[in-house]
């Protein structure tokens, strides 16, 4: 099986096993080498520098033989002879004598223990010769000087003073010549002891050497090898990580390639199937991001608990509808109504979500949406909703020209327009429907509300109406004028309506008139001095034409000329009553 499809676990092992069998390999020829050189080692310092020192010794022991036979020869002549000293220095003499064979007969041993021993390289002809000279010197020394000194011995007891004399310089040439024979064969076997230094010398060389060489052989296939295998590991796994930063970044469109059959080869093919399933969820995802806002999938996805017991928040609700659409749509075709609402759901769906807003549903021609938490923060959630009103009603011009054009004809047959209502409150929000079938949706007042307000903008010619709660989240961060006060239906509680004019200092100078006058007109209408309200409401007017909400005021005051309010009329203006 190739080693890519072992487990992890095996690659491991194997990497370690490989590495401790190398290991062993160099441990196993560095004591090889070592004891060939200890070997050598030993054979020099036991054998090689004994020999040689037992053939210096036996120059110094001929030296002390020739000292001894004088000190015999001296205590001879003495007259009269001490026989007990005689004695004593004649076996000092026999003693020297005895040690120079002893001497001779350790090192001719230690160099026959060297030509024995196959372990070791050695020059065993040379040793060999050196040995038999060794005999040969030590067997004419003993020959030659045993004839003279029993010769010697003879002449100094015969007081023959002149031929012992001549017999002891004939002992003294005998032992130089010996002593030279030695100091050759010393020589010789010294050349021996530094051949064995060169060798051990050498042979430590080479054994430091080859243990380099194979210690870094074996580092290099040991790299080699683990090389090999972790790249077959790190690979796969540098690929793993490309592919989950992909994922993170939110692309699935990007496999891994499985190289291997180990874990990780499986961990790459889980990771495949993953962004499979991940394709295929973000392809769901897309597709019924069409039907339901994406912000509220993906916190359904994040936070399925919320979607099934339910919340009460503080959450700005918006109802936009196109006015003049059951008109226009009446000499229509089924196939053109649908082009142009899709386009204008389009249009408008746009600056809801690009203020951030969740789209709820589409109802007929009306759009329903939300701002709130978990979304957005609290006290953004009105000012997104005004911006997002306000950027919805600047695409209304650019729509009027391009619904036509859509259609293929030279004009639409009514002018659509958009009423727009905002109102904040406390809603529940969870998902609500049958077994069958549900929809995260949002419930409550505040809904009730904003649809009413988005109604009443037909009452005062207006675009974008807002609850009073609204308009205390916006404060000053968008421009805003006070209308009316108003109970609709459903309320019996009048409270504050208020129209969104446009974002904070947007406002030319003739809407800064309308709006002060509108105010002061406002004022004296619910004092009930309708004269001076009516003077207020004009000035409105002058300052811009047309201006919807004052020209409703001046219709209800002229309705009250006719028909004056009751006597505890507080100023507001019930839909409900006409």
């Amino acid at each position: 099986m190739p080693i890519f499809n072992q487990s992890i676990r095996r690659k491991i092992v194997g990497i370690a096993l490989g590495l401790i069998i190398l290991m062993v390999v160099t441990a196993i020829l560095s004591m090889v080498m070592s004891s060939q050189v200890g070997t050598l080692l030993d054979e020099l310092t036991n054998r090689y520098i004994p020999a040689y020192g037992d053939l210096a010794r036996a120059n110094i022991r001929s030296l002390e033989r020739a000292v001894a036979l004088r000190r015999l020869v001296m205590m001879k002549m003495q007259s009269p002879t001490d026989e007990e000293a005689y004695a004593a220095r004649l076996r000092e003499f026999e003693d020297a004598d005895r040690k120079i064979e002893q001497e001779a007969e350790s090192a001719r041993k230690n160099i026959n223990a060297i030509i024995d021993d196959p372990r070791t390289p050695s020059d065993n002809a040379a040793l060999a010769r050196i040995e038999t000279r060794i005999e040969t010197a030590v067997t004419e020394l003993r020959r030659d000087q045993n004839e003279d000194h029993a010769k010697l011995l003879k002449q100094i007891d015969a007081q023959q003073m002149a031929e012992a004399r001549s017999t002891l310089e004939h002992i003294d040439a005998l032992r130089d010549q010996f002593n030279q024979k030695i100091d050759a064969i010393r020589g010789d076997m010294l050349k021996q002891v530094f051949a064995s230094t060169s060798q051990v010398t050498r042979h430590q060389r080479q054994a430091i050497i080859i243990s380099g060489i194979v210690t870094l052989l074996a580092a290099v296939v040991g790299f080699a090898f683990a090389l090999l295998v972790s790249s077959g590991i790190t690979r796969p796994v540098r690929l793993l990580l490309a592919g989950t930063r992909e994922v993170e970044a939110g692309r699935f469109d990007k496999a891994i390639a499985v190289s291997t059959q180990d874990e990780i080869g499986e961990l790459a093919a889980a990771f495949n199937r993953m962004i499979e399933q991940l394709r295929h969820n973000e392809r769901i995802r897309e597709t019924f991001g069409r039907y339901i806002d994406p912000k509220v999938v993906q916190g359904l996805i994040d936070r399925p608990e919320v979607a099934i017991d339910g919340q009460r928040r503080v959450m700005t609700i918006m109802f936009c509808d196109m006015s003049g659409f059951t008109s226009m749509s009446e000499g229509m075709t089924p196939r053109g109504l649908v082009k142009v609402m899709n386009h204008y759901f389009t249009v408008m769906s746009a600056p809801i979500r690009n203020n951030r807003g969740v789209i709820d549903k589409y109802i007929g021609d009306a759009i329903m949406s939300y701002w709130g938490p978990p979304f957005i923060e609290e006290d953004e959630q009105a000012v997104l909703a005004g911006c997002a009103a306000i950027d919805m009603a600047e695409q209304v011009p650019a729509l009027q020209k391009q619904l036509p054009d859509l259609l293929g004809i030279r004009a639409m047959p009514a002018l659509c327009d958009l009423r727009i209502g905002i109102a904040t409150g406390e809603v529940l929000t969870g998902s609500i429907g049958s077994e069958l079938m549900m929809s995260f949706t949002v419930m409550g007042d505040a809904v009730n509300l904003a649809s009413r307000l988005e109604a009443v903008n037909k009452t005062y010619g207006t675009r974008i109406l807002i609850s009073q709660a609204t308009a205390d989240a916006i404060g000053s961060r968008l421009e805003l004028r006070e209308i009316d006060r108003l109970a609709v239906v459903g309320q019996s509680a009048p409270q504050p309506v208020f129209e969104v004019m446009g974002k904070t200092g947007a406002l030319a100078a003739p809407q800064e008139s309308l709006r002060q006058h509108y105010a002061e007109g406002l004022a004296a209408y619910r004092a009930r001095r309708f004269d001076d309200a009516r003077t207020a409401f004009n000035a409105a007017l002058e300052s811009v034409p047309g201006d919807g909400p004052a020209r409703a005021m001046l219709a209800r005051i002229a309705q009250f000329e006719a028909s004056p309010p009751p006597a505890d009329w507080d100023g507001a203006w019930r839909m409900d009553s006409k």
